[in-house]
């Protein structure tokens, strides 16, 4: 069995109950803004195995555009430190590919790549501070939540 067939084991497939979630892109900039709060926590959480999250290349991108316009002013990271941070979650991530497109489904055309990455991994949850963006995603399966009501969902709370 290869670690890929095994992380896909872990996640559900064969009837564990692995929280598979995506982390939508304000989350992981708050968490690089700041060492305090949900979303440093969160982040902080990844790979641990007590969840497993999805990305996409368009989401990865997006991580990467929106944390390097803060770079050395709200966010006291070099350019390296956050291609470090995004190479770890690229790392422990489970990669996919969205064939689909459902667009406009929602009011922001990138909260729309970030539902469709959802759905096409199975997520359950999509990880947000702006739930009210992600009006009507619960017609897929999906619930958006914010960083602090994960945190309690899954008792990783401090």
């Amino acid at each position: 069995m290869t670690l890929r067939q095994t992380k896909e084991t872990d996640c559900g497939i064969m009837g564990n109950t692995m929280t598979r979630i995506v982390i939508d892109t304000n989350v992981v900039v708050s968490a690089l803004m700041s060492r305090r709060g949900a979303s440093f926590r969160l982040l902080s959480l990844v790979g641990t195995g007590q969840f497993d999250i999805s990305l996409s290349v368009p989401l990865v991108l997006e991580y990467e555009d929106a944390a390097k316009r803060w770079a050395g002013s709200r966010i006291a990271l070099s350019e390296q430190d956050i291609d470090d941070v995004i190479d770890y979650l690229c790392a422990v991530a489970d990669h996919h590919k969205v064939y689909f497109l459902w667009r406009p489904m929602l009011k922001d055309p990138k909260d729309d790549m970030v539902l469709e990455l959802a759905a096409g991994a199975g997520c359950s949850l999509i990880v947000t501070h702006n739930v009210s963006d992600f009006q009507g995603v619960e017609r897929f399966g999906i619930e958006a939540i914010p960083p602090k009501a994960f945190l309690e969902r899954i008792g990783a709370l401090p």
